[in-house]
């Protein structure tokens, strides 16, 4: 484990009620330890953001994400992560990185990026409809490919130890094929640090930094749950929400 990613609390804890089970991540519950563990995170991002080069108070915002954890000696502390990456691809070492390692397949997602790119190059430079037509339906199916390849090398720890990878996790919910970005939203990437590392997860919650999305759904500062189509499949099976995602993986087995 690498210590780099555990932040301590500067506020003392001591009398704060904390529970030994985690808060629902779809509920608009929010612990007082995670609204304490919030705080001194946003704190932190306000001092770090002034090396990304990127201004949350006039830009789009990014919903980042915390999770109290309790250690081995049963101290607490707590990790925190962005969901997806930082604006203009800044790089902060304090925060959980994502679960996909980019090396995998001798960097198969890098060189099929490249392609993708190379695709759309020539596209711009074509004449031809027909041609056009040709090299948009090529680039589709190769995104497509790729994205498959993705999730197939993409995998999430549960509670229990036991690892399956983004399209499993999907096949045994109610919530079809996985979207893009599945994986890469805050909570997951939290709970998959603290199960691999066996940090007791505590508490949970995301909140919106800076300026509203296009939707202008998202506030400043404000907390939200999980999201429902990308997260809800992985936080069920990596929580062992065996209710709701076990029904479904025998009902899908015995469908084979």
């Amino acid at each position: 484990m690498n210590k780099k990613f555990l932040f301590n609390f500067k506020t003392d804890i001591s009398n704060v009620d904390i529970t030994s089970n985690l808060n629902n991540p779809f509920s608009t519950y929010i612990p007082k330890i995670t609204k304490i563990a919030a705080k001194e995170f946003q704190e932190f991002i306000t001092l770090e953001s002034k090396e990304w080069n990127y201004d949350f108070k006039t830009q789009r915002g990014k919903m980042f994400g915390i999770l109290v954890v309790k250690k081995q000696d049963n101290t607490y502390c707590y990790l925190g992560t962005v969901s997806g990456k930082l604006p203009k691809n800044a790089i902060c070492e304090k925060l959980i990185p994502s679960v996909f390692n980019a090396s995998v397949g001798d960097f198969f997602i890098n060189k099929g990026m490249t392609e993708l790119s190379e695709i759309g190059n020539q596209i711009k430079k074509a004449n031809h409809p027909s041609e056009i037509i040709s090299l948009k339906e090529k680039r589709k199916q190769k995104s497509v490919s790729l994205q498959k390849q993705l999730f197939e090398n993409y995998y999430f720890l549960n509670l229990s130890g036991k690892q399956k990878n983004i399209l499993e996790i999907f096949k045994y919910s109610s919530h079809g094929n996985p979207p893009a970005a599945s994986g890469e939203c805050a909570a997951p990437k939290l709970l998959q640090y603290a199960i691999k590392h066996q940090l007791k997860p505590i508490a949970l919650t995301e909140f919106w930094w800076g300026g509203s999305n296009e939707n202008k759904e998202k506030i400043h500062r404000a907390y939200y749950p999980a999201c429902k189509n990308r997260c809800r499949p992985i936080l069920e099976y990596m929580l062992e929400d065996t209710e709701l995602y076990n029904k479904k993986e025998v009902e899908t087995k015995a469908k084979e």
